[in-house]
């Protein structure tokens, strides 16, 4: 991502950090993408100008990050997009900051950063509130919480153009989750607009998001994690409505995964834009003669959970063998190359290596590998089986990240902010879903109790809490309430497994090849805790979970 700039990067980490102290200079933070297109602009626009770049060389100590490589430099300096332009004291700590600045902004910035840097020195930097080792407000897990986040859906849903919000417009997949359950119409509206709006009907995939309230304005950039929680939710969309609006385009995204960012042991982490062409603009004859797309093929530990655990979703609702296939080699993949005794390391390639134990990838490994145990059965993976991976992998992230209640989002350590330790609603929430899943299918009650305790943490501030985290009425909903679960003393692909898989609503847990004592060959058990019906045909077995749902 420099060459086409004249500004001497440096790399984050100890010698950068230890550099700008020696020299008594300020630092230039400059957070970028493979992916992302108005980065690649203001590399040439603005660090590829002379002055401007002999400027930054001189005065302060250039570093630049990758976002997706460095998730945790990402949740810390992020000025609310990307490109993110943040200066530093040589401490770390924030002096100022903004995303894109254009040529003729980025000449007075730096007069202003050097004015305050010439008063003030080193202490110009500020810690963020959000890192300094507060403790989030912890109350009563209650019913309350997933009323207000299914008000919510209302009250910030656009009834014009669908969606929730009124500016620019992201999918918010897990919010469409959510809604499916508790207000459908509003759910689907959004997955209308959605498909409308960003999906690419020539090369498939969704792109990450409009940059207008009506979602006529795609921005053009398309990553692996944004399209695989898109596809899990339009798969969803089918599992409720039954309609080809939201299977096509579910299935669409499964292709465009496969085709386009399979690397042959895994999926590419994003798809940009090529340089200076509006490429997904072109059309279908045009784009046989645009330049490829920027494409970085870095295989990410959690993108590819959670594609893992789409496709895997996909091939449980409609039987595509080819969902199947690339879901298991994703999960495969990473519990293969990127697991080793349950901590996850964020990615390996070309002999580098990501930080290990990050929260992200650490609930998404235990999400994906609870689903294949769903969808595949009692199946092994790089020779341990799915829930002794899963197992493994969620006591890693308990024994290293939980801490006073809930978890941080790595180990906080490293250079600058890094050590200051980071507890995210929306990493929280993903751990405390996965470890529900993990419960239900294991038995362990531990898995539950650290799960309620992570919801716990955060619920003194319900009212609060905004549709953008509205998996955390999810979590909350499912602490308060057993889980749906159906057990089959069958076999994976049996008709009563396929009917389990399409019947049983997305929180609900399926196990196939129970290990029931007392369950007959050939028959299933829904239960909702004290409360079980058993069924031997698809009619039966659909009635009770029907029975045992009585609100869905």
């Amino acid at each position: 991502m420099t060459d086409e700039t004249r500004v001497e990067w440096r790399e984050w980490g100890p010698d950068a950090f230890a550099e700008a102290r020696a020299a008594d200079k300020p630092i230039l933070l400059s957070l970028s993408a493979t992916w992302c297109e108005d980065c690649h602009e203001m590399d040439a626009e603005t660090y590829a100008e002379p002055r401007i770049a002999a400027n930054l060389n001189d005065g302060f100590v250039p570093i630049r990050v990758n976002v997706d490589r460095q998730p945790r430099i990402r949740e810390r300096y992020n000025m609310g997009g990307f490109p993110s332009t943040v200066f530093l004291a040589p401490d770390g700590h924030p002096i100022t900051g903004a995303t894109f600045i254009g040529p003729d902004g980025m000449r007075q910035v730096i007069d202003r950063v050097r004015e305050v840097w010439e008063k003030k020195g080193a202490d110009a930097g500020r810690l963020p509130r959000a890192l300094r080792g507060d403790l989030p407000p912890a109350g009563e897990v209650s019913p309350q919480i997933e009323s207000h986040l299914a008000g919510q859906l209302e009250v910030a849903f656009d009834e014009a153009h669908g969606g929730w919000g009124d500016a620019a417009k992201f999918p918010l997949p897990r919010t469409v989750e959510f809604a499916l359950k508790r207000d459908r119409s509003r759910a689907l509206r959004s997955l209308d607009a959605i498909r409308d709006g960003l999906y690419d009907p020539v090369e498939g995939g969704f792109f990450r998001y409009a940059d207008d309230a009506a979602w006529s304005k795609p921005n053009r950039e398309k990553t692996l994690e944004s399209n695989a929680a898109l596809l899990r939710a339009f798969a969803n969309g089918y599992r409720y409505s039954g309609e080809d609006a939201y299977l096509d385009p579910a299935a669409g995204t499964a292709d465009f995964l496969v085709d386009s960012l399979w690397t042959g042991t895994g999926f590419a982490g994003s798809m940009g834009p090529a340089a200076g062409t509006d490429y997904y603009l072109l059309g279908e004859e045009g784009r046989d003669n645009a330049p490829g797309p920027r494409t970085d093929l870095t295989v990410y530990a959690g993108g590819n959970a959670l594609a893992a655990d789409a496709l895997l979703v996909l091939a449980g609702l409609t039987d595509d063998e080819r969902a199947r296939e690339f879901g298991s080699r994703a999960l495969a993949r990473v519990a293969e190359d990127l697991v080793d005794d349950g901590v996850v390391t964020h990615f390996r390639s070309g002999g580098d290596a990501g930080e290990e134990l990050l929260l992200e990838d650490q609930a998404r490994v235990v999400a994906a590998a609870c689903r294949a145990r769903q969808v595949l059965g009692d199946e092994s993976v790089a020779g341990e089986p799915l829930l002794e991976l899963a197992a493994g992998v969620a006591d890693a992230a308990i024994g290293e990240l939980f801490d006073e209640g809930s978890f941080l989002d790595g180990p906080a350590s490293g250079e600058a902010l890094l050590s200051s330790p980071l507890r995210p609603l929306d990493g929280n929430v993903e751990m405390a879903n996965a470890l529900l899943d993990l419960a239900a299918l294991t038995g362990e009650g531990r898995y539950r109790d650290v799960a309620q305790e992570t919801v716990a943490a955060f619920a003194g501030a319900w009212d609060r809490i905004g549709v953008q985290v509205a998996a955390y009425g999810t979590a909350a909903a499912r602490v308060l309430r057993d889980p749906l679960l159906v057990e089959l003393n069958d076999g994976v692909g049996s008709d009563l497994h396929r009917a389990a898989l399409r019947v049983a609503d997305h929180e609900a847990l399926v196990v196939p090849e129970a290990d029931v004592a007392d369950l007959a060959d050939g028959t299933a058990r829904v239960s909702t805790g004290e409360t079980t019906v058993e069924a031997t045909t698809p009619e039966e077995l659909m009635e009770a979970v029907s029975s045992a749902t009585p609100d869905a």
